[in-house]
C-alpha cells in the first residue's frame, strides 16, 4: 500500500487534493426527475494508484463512472484527465486519449470469437477505414501487431486456450477477464472497473485481484466500484466513499473503514459491527 503523503495534500478530507492526480472533477451533478444521483463537489485521483469508490447501493457510484466516460451527460460539471477538458466528449474519445472503463453487465460481443473482441479494443487500426479495409498491404501488418499483443494478453490472462471460442461460450467469470483484457489492448492510462468480482465464481476471484494488482505494477492508475470490503482493504491505496451521491468520506482504507460517516452510511443498525468484516450483501439482506 502506499503512503498517505504520497497521495494527499494536507488534511485527509471529502474532495481532498491530491500530489498527482490524474483526473478532477468539479461540481458534477445529474438528477432524475426530482432526485439527485450525484452531487459531486470537488474529486481528484490520484496517478499511478488503485483507488477504490465504495457506497451503499443507490450511492451514485456507476452514474459517476457513466457521467466521466461520457456515457451519460451531467446537468452541471467539468473535469479533466491529464490536463484535457473531458466534459462533452463522446466516449469513444475518451478512450482513445487514455481513459477506458469496463461494465458491471460485461459488453463482450457473444458472435465474436474471444481473439476478435481483442482485436476490436486496439486503436488506430489503418484496416477499420472503408476505403483502405479494400487494400490489404495498407493494414496487414499492424493487424499482425494487434493479434500479437491481443495473444500475449490473453496468455497473461489465461484465456489463451479459448482463442477461438466464441464469446458466448466463456463462463460469467471468464468474461470479466475478457472485458479487462479486451480494455489493455488500447494501452490505457487510466482503467475504471465498475464491480470488477460480480457474478465471478471464488476459483476467479484471485485471478482478477492479481490482474488488478499487476496493472499499478505497470505504472496504470486504477478506479474500481466494489462492494467487498476484504478486497476493498486488500489491494486498495485509497478509498472514495459516496453516499446520497456524495462523497462523504476518503482516505487510506483503514482510516475509511473506521470513519462514523462511512460506517453510518453503510451499516444503519449495524454500527457496532467492524465495517470491515461486513460485506454490502449481507447489509442489504438485513443480516
Amino acid at each position: 500500500m502506499a503512503n498517505t503523503s504520497d497521495i494527499a495534500k494536507g488534511a485527509i478530507e471529502p474532495g481532498c487534493a491530491k500530489v498527482d492526480p490524474i483526473l478532477i472533477a468539479d461540481n458534477v451533478t445529474r438528477s432524475f426527475g426530482g432526485n439527485k444521483a450525484v452531487d459531486v463537489a470537488h474529486l481528484e485521483i490520484p496517478r499511478g494508484k488503485i483507488t477504490a469508490l465504495i457506497g451503499p447501493n443507490g450511492a451514485g457510484k456507476t452514474t459517476l463512472f457513466n457521467l466521466l466516460t461520457g456515457f451519460d451527460k451531467p446537468n452541471t460539471g467539468t473535469w479533466t484527465f491529464e490536463g484535457k477538458q473531458l466534459a462533452g466528449i463522446a466516449p469513444h474519445r475518451v478512450a482513445r486519449w487514455g481513459m477506458v472503463r469496463t461494465f458491471q453487465l460485461t459488453k463482450a460481443l457473444s458472435l465474436l470469437t474471444v481473439i476478435d473482441n481483442m482485436r476490436l479494443g486496439a486503436q488506430d487500426n489503418p484496416g477499420e477505414s472503408f476505403f483502405k479495409s479494400f487494400v490489404r498491404p495498407l493494414w496487414a501488418k499492424k493487424e499482425q501487431e494487434i493479434t500479437e499483443r491481443a495473444d500475449v494478453l490473453l496468455k497473461r490472462f489465461k484465456l489463451d486456450a479459448k482463442r477461438e471460442d466464441y464469446a458466448a461460450a466463456l463462463s460469467g467469470g471468464q468474461r470479466k477477464l475478457l472485458e479487462m483484457a479486451r480494455a489493455l489492448m488500447s494501452d490505457p492510462k487510466l482503467v475504471m472497473l465498475d464491480e470488477p468480482m460480480a457474478g465471478v465464481n471464488p476459483a476467479l476471484t484471485q485471478s482478477l485481484l492479481d490482474h488488478i494488482k499487476g496493472l499499478k505494477e505497470t505504472g496504470t492508475t486504477v478506479l474500481f466500484v466494489e462492494h467487498d470490503m476484504h478486497m476493498v482493504r486488500h489491494i486498495s491505496d485509497w478509498v472514495v466513499v459516496m453516499a446520497e451521491g456524495k462523497i462523504v468520506a476518503e482516505g487510506p482504507p483503514d482510516v475509511v473503514m473506521k470513519n462514523p460517516a462511512v460506517i453510518d452510511a453503510y451499516l444503519g443498525a449495524h454500527a457496532n459491527d467492524d465495517l470491515g468484516t461486513v460485506s454490502i450483501d449481507t447489509v442489504k439482506e438485513g443480516n
